[in-house]
Formats: C-alpha cells, structure tokens, sequence
C-alpha cells in the first residue's frame, strides 16, 4: 500500500489521494469506445482524476461540486482533448491530468481558456502514478494568471505556465474563496465564438469525425472548432461518428424501436400515455400514443419533458410538452420553454413561458418532408444541462 503520509511529507504542500487497484480495473473495465488506444487511455487518466478528487473535494469543502459536462457527456469531451470541469457554487475548476514526471510547467488546452461556455476560474495540475496508485494536485493557477502570465503555444493550441508560477497549496484556492471572494478569477470576459451555419456544421462532422484524423482539434481554426465542440449535439454527433456508430438521436426511430443505451445515459426513455387534456387548440386526441420522455431538475424540482407526435408517427407535427414530475403540482411562474434550430437560431412561435402557475407548458411545431434538428431548452436552465439535437 502507498505511503501517504510519507510522500506528503516530502511534498507538504501538495494534495496526494490514493487509488486502489480495484478502482483502477474498474474504470478501466467500464471505458466506453474511443477512436484510439491513445483516446482510450487519455479518458482513462481522467476518470480516474475524477473519481479520486471529486469525492474528496465533496466531502472537505464543497458537497454540491458536480462535473462538467456531465458524466453522460463527458466521453465526447475526452475523445478530442484532455481535461475534465468541476462545477460548485458559481465556480468552476478544470483537472488537467499527466502522467509525467517532469513538473516544470502546466499545460492547458486552449479549449478550457478560451470557450466561454467553458472557461474556469481554477485549473489544477494533476499527477496520475499508477505504479504507486495515487494522484498528486502538484499546483493551481487561476484564468486571470494564465492569460496574463502564461504563454501560448500554437504548435497543440495550449496555454502554458512555468511550475513557478502554480499555488502548490489548494487549501489557498479555499481561503481565497472565502476571505478574498470578489477578486476576479478570470482575466476577462472570454469573446463569443462566431456563428456556424448548419451545411458547414454537416461538412465539418463529415470531415473530422473520420478516426483517421488523430487530432481533429487541430485540423480546423479554432474559432471554428471551438463553436463546434462548444455546442453540446454536435459534439456528441462527433464522437458518434468518429466510433463509427450511426445516428443515434432519431425521435422516429426511439419511438418505434426503442430509445437506445446511450441516450438512455441522457435520461431519455420512452412510455405509452393515454392523452386526456385540452387547451386553447381543442381537444387531443384519446389513442395512446409512443412518447419519450427525459426528467430534468429544475430549480430543485423534478420535471418532466415529454416529446411525442400529434396524431401518429406519419404525422410531421409533433408536440414538446414541459410537466411537473409529481402529478398535480405546477410548473412555476415565469418557467419558459424553447425551441431552437439545430444551429441554435429562434424561429415563429418557438418560445412559451408560464404567466402564472400552469399544469403544462407546451409548444406544436409542423415539420417539413426533410429531416431537421430541434434542440430545446428550458429557464430556468436545468442541471447538467447541454444542448442536444433531437431529429425528426
């Protein structure tokens, strides 16, 4: 068994977490497909980061820290680059994980710094030994110091700062939270990506989902790649494809054959209800109908989102229906629900929002002969939330 409080005293100041050699079999065990052994074992690296600090974490300081993206998601995440987020409070941290020995400096994709969706307040230097079955929190720097003191290097698109210049005591992170909680973390207000258009989305997943292209995060702008990642559906249709798995986000195809594993994993699964309300554009109909449905966590509370066809599966009008999880209770006021294109653009009579309490929120949408993305989204935001495209 590893000497803990021996290497903490050769290294005081540094966090050492022991994992055991079950922990290591089973994370391994349980890897889900990656393009390439090198992907595998980069995801690897991280979910045992992950699995060892955020225990920890929950339970000496901040018991609500949940990963970001979620866990669902967090394989697309590790397809293409290195690191895993931490959310708690209104703050986030980025683990960056290594196995080497040298710890001059720590290098930090520029996906972590530079997406806004994505941008942290702390990035963590992260040491993985797996012959001694512990990690090391070495250093910890801030957004602000890395942009202003850090350099970037263009070659892997990374920002990189002298190990000098890392906080090697975490329990600082803490303190300064809590005495010095106004200081800003971030060096700025991180510039919005510009737009995608969906036929350059189409061409970009065609051309960087082929395995081949080891490191698609390098093979385009970033500015372009950045939007691409950033949106949560098209990530994911990018490891999907770079798995060499089919399109896996079919509402027809959930509906008839059943929703599949892995958008199970996104809370999807679908039921047989019996219609029986009305509204202001009449009756529905009475014949149960197919209809999926994904809980959500909204401001405490569960609910429940349910998608599901008009008339029938024939038919191109299809319905998203917003629900409290427990029968008879309301959806808050001010509750708003939206549908967006699959490139996240507004359109006629998209949007509803609860004026008072209501029982349900819904919103009808007639689709044309040719296959579209919707994507949907509720405010307040829900938890883990990412967008995701749902075809049709």
């Amino acid at each position: 068994m590893i000497d803990l409080d021996g290497l903490a005293l050769r290294n005081s100041t540094h966090l050492w977490l022991e994992i055991s050699e079950t922990e290591q079999r089973k994370i391994w065990d349980q890897s889900p497909a990656f393009s390439t052994d090198n992907r595998r074992w980069t995801a690897y690296l991280n979910r045992l980061s992950l699995d060892t600090f955020l225990p920890w974490l929950q339970a000496e300081y901040t018991p609500e820290a949940i990963p970001f993206p979620r866990l669902a998601a967090l394989p697309s995440v590790w397809e293409v680059v290195n690191g895993v987020g931490i959310s708690f409070k209104t703050k986030r941290m980025v683990l960056i994980p290594s196995e080497t020995i040298d710890l001059s400096e720590l290098r930090v994709p520029q996906e972590w710094v530079d997406i806004p969706s994505w941008t942290a307040d702390y990035y963590l230097a992260v040491q993985v030994n797996l012959e001694e079955g512990c990690i090391r929190i070495w250093g910890y720097t801030t957004h602000a110091l890395l942009k202003s003191m850090g350099s970037y290097d263009a070659s892997d698109r990374a920002y990189c700062l002298d190990g000098e210049h890392l906080i090697s005591d975490l329990d600082i992170l803490w303190m300064a939270n809590q005495i010095c909680a106004e200081e800003p973390t971030r060096f700025a207000q991180t510039a919005p990506l510009p737009e995608l258009a969906i036929a350059q989305v189409q061409n970009l997943l065609q051309r960087l989902g082929n395995p081949a292209l080891v490191l698609p995060r390098l093979a385009v702008p970033f500015t372009t790649w950045g939007k691409l990642l950033e949106h949560g559906g098209w990530r994911e249709r990018l490891y999907e494809q770079r798995q060499g798995q089919q399109q896996k986000w079919s509402v027809r195809q959930w509906l008839q054959t059943g929703v599949s594993d892995f958008a199970q994993t996104f809370g999807w699964h679908n039921i047989e209800l019996e219609p029986n309300f009305s509204g202001a554009k009449g009756l529905e109909p009475t014949t149960a109908l197919p209809t999926l449905v994904r809980t959500l966590t909204i401001a405490g509370q569960e609910y429940e989102l349910q998608v599901k066809a008009k008339n029938s599966l024939t038919d191109r009008v299809w319905r998203f229906e917003l629900q409290n999880a427990i029968r008879g209770e309301m959806i808050a006021q001010g509750t708003k629900l939206r549908l967006l294109t699959e490139n996240l653009q507004p359109f006629d009579g998209n949007q509803v929002q609860a004026d008072t309490p209501v029982k349900r929120l819904y919103i009808e949408v007639a689709l044309g002969d040719i296959e579209e993305g919707l994507v949907w989204e509720i405010e307040p935001t829900p938890e883990d939330f990412e967008h995701e495209i749902l075809f049709f």
